[in-house]
């Protein structure tokens, strides 16, 4: 797309050019948290088991209170919410720094990594939900099933690149410098961009009136199986997000070469962003349901290859296989979470999806840590293939609606 037909997108008409790169710089230290985490804990406390049980615990506070916070924002505005958020994360992120360098005890560092996980700013979900709201608003209605497909095909591009970009970044920043850089430099980005994200004008995300609050559809609306399969199939993704650095990781480290896993890691970024921001442009016959079929079967097959590659240019080609699967399924989620999620509740659905990866990543990179340390690198790098026929399964097991929601499809068509 040219510059000036994207300038013309009333989308980037009215939120605003520099919303885009704000909220991706915003995002990046989310990505990169856990990968952190990870990688300081092995490198000053010498335990592959030891840095997945963190990255696992902070991915738990993330659990607990990720969607506590999305529904905080559809309550009362983003910006109450995201700036306080922003600035404790920020605060905690550096004292990590600090605590695990020290002689402090194992559990006071697991405990600050539950406080990180917890104030961790999602703004992923919550960028999906301003443009989502700016496209029922701003959008005529015979533009906006078009416009909502690409938006969410752009930002599942997004999360791809910053779940690429931020483990490259810590395994780059680990590598020249040391370990603790990474930390440090996503306290700095949040303190700066979070903060910037939370200020723009999208951010006006108002409480809503006593009727729009009427309208907002019960909580328990989030538990229908469709919805559900989502969230348990973006689980899936973060289960194999996990699995794979953190076997990737024991791999290189069992011949020293550990802080290399993030250079690594991001080969697999180069197919799964082309082919997620593809998405955008494939026929409306190839439906959601299919594309989650079809994509999740590449990234088991994938996966396979991956658990049997035994030296580092047989993992190399499985990455790069791996990311023509991974991008295009987490589009068709988020478009599939976008069409489910009930009246006014917005911002809680993206939050579960956004809090599923990060549990999902945390968890995995706990128990793929626990068989690198218990039966060695070689066999964890078959657990990727567990999270992805979790995917898969997921996806057969989902009913797509034949039609939106009652309530979400009056929302969507209204002036």
């Amino acid at each position: 797309m040219t510059l000036p037909r994207l300038t013309e997108s009333p989308l980037v008409r009215s939120a605003g050019f520099s919303y885009f790169p704000i909220a991706f710089v915003a995002r990046l230290p989310f990505a990169m948290m856990v990968v952190g985490v990870l990688t300081l804990v092995v490198a000053e406390r010498d335990s592959v088991a030891l840095g997945g049980l963190n990255s696992a615990v902070a991915g738990i506070g993330t659990a607990l209170a990720g969607p506590l916070l999305g529904a905080a924002a559809d309550r009362f505005g983003q910006r109450r919410v995201l700036v306080p958020l922003g600035l404790l994360n920020a605060v905690l992120l550096g004292s990590f720094v600090l605590v695990v360098r020290s002689s402090a005890p194992d559990l006071a560092v697991l405990a600050l990594s539950v406080l990180i996980g917890a104030t961790a700013p999602q703004v992923a979900p919550l960028s999906r939900t301003r443009l989502v709201a700016i496209i029922r608003s701003k959008v005529q209605p015979h533009r906006r099933e078009k416009l909502l497909n690409g938006t969410m095909a752009y930002e599942s591009a997004a999360d791809e690149m910053v779940f690429i970009v931020g483990p490259f970044l810590v395994g780059a920043l680990a590598t020249a410098i040391a370990p603790w850089v990474a930390i440090a430099g996503a306290a700095a980005l949040t303190a700066v961009f979070v903060t910037a994200f939370a200020l723009h004008p999208t951010g006006r995300l108002q409480p809503g009136t006593a009727e729009q609050h009427a309208d907002r559809a019960p909580a328990r609306e989030l538990a229908r199986l469709p919805l559900m399969t989502v969230v348990v199939g973006t689980l899936g993704v973060g289960l194999f997000f996990g699995a794979t650095l953190t076997s990737l990781t024991g791999f290189l480290a069992d011949g020293g070469d550990g802080d290399r896993a993030g250079l690594l890691y991001g080969v697999m970024g180069i197919g799964s962003a082309a082919l997620a921001l593809g998405s955008a442009v494939l026929p409306q016959r190839f439906t959601l349901r299919a594309r989650w079929l079809v994509f999740g079967a590449v990234l088991l097959a994938a996966a396979i290859g991956y658990a049997t590659a035994r030296s580092e240019a047989g993992l190399i080609v499985a990455l790069a296989i791996l990311g023509l699967g991974i991008g295009p399924t987490l589009v068709t989620l988020y478009s599939l979470a976008a069409t489910l999620s009930p009246a006014g509740r917005s911002a809680t659905t993206m939050t579960m999806l956004g809090s599923a990866v990060v549990v999902g990543q945390a968890v995995a990179s706990a128990l793929t840590g626990a068989v690198v340390d218990s039966s060695g690198p070689t066999t964890a790098l078959a657990l990727p293939a567990v999270a992805a026929a979790l995917v898969l399964v997921c996806g057969v097991a989902h009913r797509a609606p034949a039609q939106l929601p009652v309530a979400q499809d009056r929302e969507l068509v209204s002036a």
